[in-house]
């Protein structure tokens, strides 16, 4: 059977939906146009909040639009002092972090459908049609252009001399940063039915980690792409290919030997790095990275749920859930708070003591799709309209 992967988006949402009608069976079709049904689909309506921390915006910018109903989580990168920022009509634009200067626009002439990737001086974009785009950091010159075989909705990840680019297929190609050649790529089947969207991969020394649309995480070695470990992070159990989906669509996250990895299955597993042997399993987890800080693990669940894990047991310290239905981001650690953006522009400061709202602002009425990016104490947001925001707290 073919992938859901390898077919347009439009047919994508098409079969998926076909799938939920299909699954959920008629006798359920006359309920789901109740007005009861109808409520409780709504996103929670935000309640007040009295704000511990005072946040405000020091910029905004517009990078381009396109994004649409693409299902892309197009985020902006920090390198320098810079922002790196691209969307799928705009092209690329470098941008100061303090002040929002654009410093150079390159106009890549193709859609862009992934973030931007630096390291190496490069900054690299990837495209609708499995473009690979390589531009100098400093000029927003081209240096090559290479290709893959299938959309590129992943930021690439260069370091080590390599530029790694992960494509809806599953399959990861590796490019020589220096010319854009080709060192080698590596394969990992995908289930029947997975998740629109994956995300980049983590570098490590002398390796690359890898979370797959099975439930696994893979290390490769970065010279040539050889499989060094494989494991689960959730099973793909279920009675039906919408309840087996466990993909880990999130860049998993490498702090010192641990690597932290979430599954839209609602689990979440620390392993130690180098060997692939798990620490701890937790029942909380999302579709998105988990962020981490000094001593917690923070991750969203599908249906908005926030959880603070320990990050020595894996334990649910704290869940928010005020956010449920509100198609929450992926979070980020700023300071002494996790930060999400919601389907409405609105962008959430929780403390990562207790997971309590500490602050709120709002970039636009458009959504935000993407984790936020933390950089020098700022907070930046792109929401789906090509919409780029810095807030810092006070």
């Amino acid at each position: 059977m073919k992938s859901a992967r390898s077919l347009s988006p439009s047919l994508r949402v098409a079969l998926l939906a076909a799938a939920v009608i299909a699954i959920s069976g008629c006798s359920t079709v006359g309920g789901w146009f109740s007005s009861k049904d109808k409520k409780a689909a709504k996103p929670t309506e935000l309640a007040a909040i009295t704000p511990t921390i005072n946040v405000a915006q020091l910029w905004s910018a517009n990078v381009g639009g396109g994004e649409g109903r693409l299902g892309l989580r197009q985020a902006p990168v920090v390198d320098g002092g810079h922002v790196y920022a691209a969307a799928v009509k705009g092209g690329v634009y470098a941008l100061d972090l303090q002040t929002g200067k654009a410093l150079w626009h390159h106009d890549t002439k193709v859609q862009v459908s992934g973030g931007p990737g630096v390291g190496d001086g490069l900054v690299v974009v990837g495209g609708l049609e499995g473009e690979v785009i390589a531009l100098d950091a400093s000029t927003g010159e081209e240096k090559w252009k290479a290709k893959v075989g299938n959309e590129v909705i992943a930021a690439p990840a260069i370091a080590q001399g390599h530029v790694f680019v992960r494509s809806v297929d599953g399959r990861v190609t590796a490019f020589d940063s220096a010319n854009g050649e080709r060192r080698w790529f590596w394969n990992h089947d995908l289930p029947t039915l997975t998740a629109r969207g994956n995300d980049g991969v983590t570098v490590g020394p002398g390796v690359i980690f890898v979370g797959n649309d099975d439930g696994t995480v893979t290390m490769l070695a970065v010279n040539d792409g050889r499989p060094l470990w494989d494991l689960p992070i959730a099973q793909p159990e279920g009675r039906n290919e919408l309840e087996r989906m466990a993909d880990v669509d999130g860049t998993p996250v490498l702090e010192g030997g641990t690597l932290f990895a979430t599954s839209m299955k609602k689990t979440t597993a620390a392993i130690d790095a180098p060997n692939g042997r798990p620490i701890w399993s937790a029942e909380h987890g999302g579709p998105g990275r988990p962020a981490v800080s000094s001593d917690r693990v923070v991750v969203t669940e599908a249906d908005g749920g926030v959880f603070g894990l320990d990050k020595q047991s894996g334990g649910a310290l704290w869940q928010q859930p005020g956010l449920v239905r509100r198609d929450v981001t992926a979070p980020a650690v700023a300071g002494d708070a996790a930060v999400v953006g919601d389907l409405e522009g609105y962008v959430h400061w929780l403390r990562l003591s207790d997971g309590a709202f500490a602050a709120r602002m709002r970039a636009g009425s458009d959504a935000i799709l993407a984790p936020p990016v933390v950089a020098d104490g700022i907070v930046l947001v792109q929401n789906v309209d090509g919409r780029l925001t810095a807030f810092r707290a006070q």
